[in-house]
């Protein structure tokens, strides 16, 4: 009896442990496209304004620690959400470089008007570790604006 015990609990440990280390992951490249693809499914369902009011709220489908969803407007290069930065929405920061000067918004709208997604690479403040760091993010054209959802290299 105390030997299935023991194996039981011993099992359980191992389950929990196997549990934490998955929910801990860094989110993956197929993680950041799925966001994306979430964003546009309920963007294209709810409408523009609900979605920004989601990703201003920090709701959780579309904040995951370090990945998220932000969005942009096509045609002016205007931040219409963001989670972490509430400060540059309403903000065309087009050609406002990163840290190493690349102007990568610029690069972002020019690759959803061209093909309608893909990805880019910069220098970004990740949120969880406040830090400036190597990001790549994959955009998402809908209608009139982007969605990008992006995660930190390490």
């Amino acid at each position: 009896m105390n030997t299935l015990l023991t194996a039981s609990l011993l099992s359980l440990t191992m389950l929990g442990t196997t549990l934490a280390a998955t929910t801990s992951a860094e989110p993956t490249e197929k993680d950041a496209i799925a966001m994306a693809e979430r964003g546009a499914a309920y963007l294209q369902a709810h409408g523009r304004d609900v979605m920004m009011k989601k990703i201003n709220g920090k709701d959780p489908e579309f904040t995951q620690g370090s990945l998220y969803v932000d969005m942009r407007d096509l045609k002016t290069g205007v931040v219409l959400a963001h989670p972490f930065n509430q400060a540059i929405i309403g903000k065309d920061l087009t050609d406002v470089p990163d840290a190493n000067g690349k102007r990568y918004r610029r690069d972002i709208i020019e690759l959803a008007a061209s093909k309608g997604k893909g990805w880019v690479d910069y220098q970004y403040k990740n949120p969880a570790s406040g830090k400036i760091e190597p990001k790549t993010t994959y955009i998402l054209r809908v209608n009139d604006v982007v969605l990008e959802a992006g995660i930190y290299k390490k």
